[in-house]
């Protein structure tokens, strides 16, 4: 009788252990991305208007393009609206570390950089800022990775590294 009482024990055990060390083991991975890695939630500082982007009105979206800002050092200023990217092309050096500085006048768009550690969300109003270094020439690809309309498929764009 004792043995089974024991038996019995130990599967209770077995069952209350992972049932208390996935939970745990949760809020330690959501405390760790909080603080250690610094995943935030976004705030009305990386804001615009919508509507003053649209109207070519905002100071930081109304000349979209490439810009130096120190040797080697560059800021794209783009623009994601239904079916395409504006600009559609960088040139840049190879060697170059670039900003990407993005909105979107519409809807929700993506902006995956193939062969460069380079996906984020363009949200409306929200301002996505992401950097990378191209140290390898050639053409990079852009493409739009989340579903904004029938034209979706034509949303692209190209960084020509020299």
């Amino acid at each position: 009788m004792k043995d089974k009482k024991f038996i019995s024990y130990l599967f209770e055990v077995a069952w209350i252990l992972p049932s208390v060390a996935i939970p745990v083991s949760m809020m330690v991975a959501i405390l760790v991305t909080a603080f250690a890695v610094g995943v935030r939630v976004p705030t009305t500082a990386g804001r615009v208007s919508v509507s003053a982007v649209a109207a070519g009105a905002d100071a930081t979206f109304s000349q979209t393009g490439l810009r130096e800002i120190a040797p080697g050092r560059y800021e794209a200023i783009m623009l994601a609206q239904t079916f395409m990217f504006t600009p559609n092309t960088i040139e840049i050096p190879a060697g170059s570390k670039v900003t990407f500085i993005l909105t979107s006048k519409d809807v929700i768009h993506g902006f995956k950089i193939e062969g460069a550690p380079v996906n984020v969300m363009v949200i409306p109003g929200q301002v996505s800022r992401v950097t990378a270094t191209f140290d390898k020439p050639g053409e990079y690809l852009i493409v739009c990775h989340e579903y904004c309309g029938a034209g979706h498929h034509v949303m692209f764009g190209k960084v020509i590294v020299n």
